[in-house]
């Protein structure tokens, strides 16, 4: 077992991981690095095209004896979602990663570690560097921007591309190999503000709900953990039964396909409120622990005295309307697969709420491996933003990838596994947005799986990567390049 980041680093897949985790690339930040893969590519004299969107394709010829095999791209985005932990100074526009090991596991230190899909670039790195590996002609594909609109996806032009086999490794979990995906699309909802002049003799005081573990909004969204967006507007529909306040801001969530970990809201109180207000917050605290003591022990909700120069409030309207849009935006599974067991269908995730100067924004990333019920959840978005007096949008649609019934790429890769391992590989479908469906859509008669390693907690600073996983996955996807030439194409 590597027991230092020096020794670990020594293997080649591992060594491309921490070279890149010293680069920049959170999404719409990639020109560093999609430089830095187009001069690596040069360095070795091969092949390279980066596009408009900073996409990245290096070709690689075929190794003796595989001049015959078809094509294969291997593909991956180069941007990662940053977020870090409350007080942490990492600047993720210039810091490098700070990777640690812990156990059998590689972590960074109270931020994302980015093996999503990191992962991917590595392997790629690492492939096009060896000169001993076997493999067919290849072309690597790196997107940008996967995290947050697919917009480097759907930039591929494909004339660039003569592949019809596509390795897509953006998958999360070993000894499972991906077939299917959901489409999806960020649906941003804006409820106009009318502002009032904040009340004399008010106190000011930030709400806020913090400690939940958050995760990926595809994957994690079954896991029952709390939305601390959703979870305010609870909180605040209860208080405005009781009490009389006023909301000058509420914000949460960072990344629209996050489950947001904390949410705040900003409110004005009358001083003589204060003592009873804090005895019903310690009762709310009471009750999300017992609900969320499984998913979601940490929750606090915490109530603090600012000082603050704002001369203005929410309307009693607009405070009402704010709080309604908390509670009625759809959230969480929508609907489950009747076809393949303990699939999630269709979900929405208010990912995001932030106040400005005229509106506040809402965001959800809503999912669906069926166009019509993707539509029917906008439907229902549309309706109580239309209810509310705001206005509705949707951006950075994307296509599910439907499963493909006759697959000699899966084939190929399920005997492969059985070979190696002695026992059959599991086949899964994912509530969660892969290129390979945008990628099938470009490329007619595209045959594309996904795999990769054990990645956990993804989208969030727990996140950490299986060393042992990610060198047993990557073992078994040489042996299945090298295994190509011999196959019945």
């Amino acid at each position: 077992m590597y027991n230092s980041l020096k020794e670990l680093t020594k293997h080649p897949v591992f060594h491309y991981f921490a070279e890149i985790s010293n680069i920049p690339r959170g999404s719409s930040n990639e020109k560093e690095i999609s430089d830095y893969l187009v001069r690596f590519a040069r360095e070795r004299n091969l092949e390279v095209i980066q596009d408009a969107a900073l996409n990245v394709i290096i070709k690689k010829p075929a190794t003796p004896g595989y001049e015959n095999v078809p094509t294969v791209i291997i593909q991956g985005h180069m941007d990662m979602v940053c977020e870090k932990n409350k007080g942490n100074n990492h600047d993720f526009n210039k810091d490098p990663l700070q990777l640690r090991i812990v156990g059998e596991m590689l972590y960074a230190t109270d931020t994302t570690l980015g093996a999503d899909n990191g992962v991917a670039v590595a392997y790629s790195l690492a492939l096009l560097d060896s000169s001993n590996i076997p493999h067919p002609s290849l072309e690597v594909l790196i997107t940008t921007e996967e995290e947050t609109t697919m917009r480097g996806a759907h930039a591929v032009d494909p004339v660039h591309l003569e592949g019809k086999l596509l390795i897509n490794v953006d998958s999360e979990e070993d000894r499972k190999l991906l077939v299917s995906s959901a489409g999806g699309v960020i649906v941003t909802q804006k409820i106009p503000i009318v502002w009032d002049n904040s009340p004399e003799n008010a106190v000011t005081y930030n709400l806020s709900i913090c400690g939940l573990q958050g995760g990926h909004s595809g994957i994690s969204i079954d896991k029952g953990r709390g939305n601390a967006v959703k979870l305010l507007g609870r909180v605040l529909y209860d208080l405005s039964n009781e009490f009389s306040y006023f909301i000058q801001e509420i914000n949460g969530g960072v990344k629209v396909n996050s489950i947001p970990r904390e949410a705040q809201v900003m409110i004005q109180l009358h001083p003589d409120i204060v003592e009873k207000f804090f005895v019903k917050i310690e009762m709310w605290n009471r009750i999300l622990k017992n609900e969320l003591r499984i998913s979601d022990p940490e929750i606090n909700i915490i109530l603090e005295p600012i000082e603050t120069n704002v001369g203005k409030v929410f309307s009693k309207t607009t405070k009402e309307k704010a709080i309604a849009a908390l509670m009625l935006i759809p959230n969480g599974v929508q609907s489950r697969s009747m076809e393949v067991e303990g699939l999630v269908e269709s979900s929405t995730n208010l990912g995001v709420v932030n106040t400005y100067d005229t509106v506040i924004k809402y965001e959800s990333e809503t999912r669906s491996s069926i166009k019509s019920l993707k539509d029917s959840i906008i439907n229902q978005a549309q309706i109580i933003t239309g209810m509310l007096g705001g206005d509705l949008s949707t951006d950075s649609d994307y296509p599910e990838w439907p499963y493909r019934a006759e697959s000699k790429l899966r084939n190929l890769f399920e005997e492969a596994y059985k070979e190696k391992y002695g026992t059959d590989i599991e086949i899964i479908a994912v509530h969660a947005g892969i290129e390979c469906g945008i990628l099938v859509d470009k490329i007619p008669d595209l045959d594309a799986i996904s795999i990769g390693p054990d990645i956990f907690y993804v989208h969030t600073p727990n996140e950490h990567l299986s060393i042992p996983s990610t060198l047993e996955n990557w073992e078994y996807f040489l042996y299945t390049l090298k295994k190509m030439k011999n196959y019945h194409w």
